[in-house]
């Protein structure tokens, strides 16, 4: 096995956000020397990794530049240049996960066709190459409102997503290539994480539930384990692995589903990379997501997923009329809370729905600890000076 450890192996990442942030926390817990490429010097990574590149995430030759620094290459977002990756690949380099699977990701249309053609339960769809076309379908009465619009890139945490109720609400949407989903009526939002190594080992983490926000279409909590049916979540890790097997993933993938009211489980979307949804493994699990992105990708033994205790994330996200110089306001009083552990991404400035850190909430009780995420969620503000 190679030596990854206080050597000279370089570990590169695409992209310097805060999922890179909370990676790095595992790799210097390895020792595990660790390159970042992002755009930005204000970037959560910038001041904490081996080496900081500025550098186009997008950018072909900035990509590729990058990638022959390193001797393995991972992402912390999935918006990133797959040309330069698979030119990589054909170097030798080490990707994951790999050009191919980000293919099929990184386009929802090219994801959701992928999982029609593999037998993967989703809602149905139809792709349009832009907004027009859609216009003129739902014009002549050819699509059902409401309807779920998404566009097929460079959507996230809500962006690019909308619930299409009549022909108004299609005018101010980008005249770009998206999809028509079936709205479907479901109980819960459910996700499981999927880690595989090279190697094939594979394991999934517990089913978790998620509550969205109304207005910005963000995970408000993520509650650990999931309240639902053992054959439910049972159901929803085999949906989850078949997935991943389908897409033969090397790294985390994390399936956010949807439980239907007749207790269908059925595929939203998929994530190649640590996801929102498994945050609170930092404190719940023995071992957490990030831990184990690293293991999957260098082809170590894959760590045990189960939760210690029950765990729920709360978001914590810029207040609504607040934008510049971020405060954390009433950060004290949740810090007198047992079981409560804040994560700061070290953004310096606030505005509203940005994701500017989370809380976990750990509890032997997964009730009370719900109880707690509620109060949490009163009482610390996002504002700014």
């Amino acid at each position: 096995m190679k030596n990854y450890f206080s050597s000279n192996f370089k570990l590169g990442i695409l992209g310097g956000g805060q999922l890179g942030k909370m990676l790095l926390a595992e790799t210097h817990k390895f020792d595990i020397y660790t390159l970042i490429l992002d755009n930005s010097l204000e970037a959560p990574c910038a001041q904490i990794c081996n080496e900081f590149h500025i550098g186009d995430l997008m950018n072909f030759n900035d990509v590729y530049n990058f990638g022959q620094l390193v001797d393995v290459l991972t992402i912390e977002i999935e918006h990133v240049n797959v040309d330069a990756l698979e030119a990589l690949e054909k170097l030798g380099k080490k990707v994951y996960p790999s050009s191919s699977t980000l293919r099929i990701i990184q386009n929802k249309a090219v994801q959701k066709q992928f999982f029609k053609d593999h037998s993967i339960p989703t809602a149905p769809f139809k792709v349009f190459k832009n907004i027009t076309d859609l216009l003129d379908l739902a014009n002549s009465g050819g699509i059902s409102f409401p309807f779920v619009w998404k566009a097929t890139q460079f959507g996230y945490d809500g962006t690019g997503v909308k619930v299409v109720k009549s022909i108004t609400d299609l005018q101010s949407l980008p005249n770009t290539e998206c999809i028509a989903e079936d709205l479907i009526p479901f109980k819960n939002e459910l996700a499981v994480i999927v880690a595989r190594n090279n190697d094939g080992e594979i394991k999934t983490y517990p089913v978790v539930e998620m509550e969205f926000h109304p207005e910005a279409n963000q995970v408000e909590y993520v509650i650990c384990p999931a309240r639902i049916a053992k054959d439910i979540a049972l159901n929803a890790q085999e949906i989850a692995l078949k997935t991943a097997a389908a897409i033969e993933h090397v790294g985390l993938l994390a399936v956010e589903l949807f439980q239907t009211q007749n207790d269908e489980i059925i595929v939203n979307e998929v994530a190649p990379r640590t996801h929102n949804s498994g945050h609170y493994s930092i404190e719940a699990s023995y071992t957490s997501q990030f831990e184990q992105h690293v293991r999957t990708i260098l082809n170590l033994p894959l760590g045990n997923t189960d939760s210690k205790v029950a765990g729920i994330m709360v978001n914590l996200v810029g207040e609504e009329g607040y934008s510049g110089d971020v405060v954390y306001k009433n950060i004290e009083e949740i810090l007198s809370i047992d079981g409560v552990t804040p994560h700061i991404y070290g953004k310096k400035e606030t505005r509203p729905f940005r994701k500017m850190g989370h809380v976990t909430i750990v509890n032997n009780d997964i009730n009370e600890a719900r109880i707690i995420a509620e109060k949490v969620k009163k009482t610390i503000k996002v504002i700014s000076k």
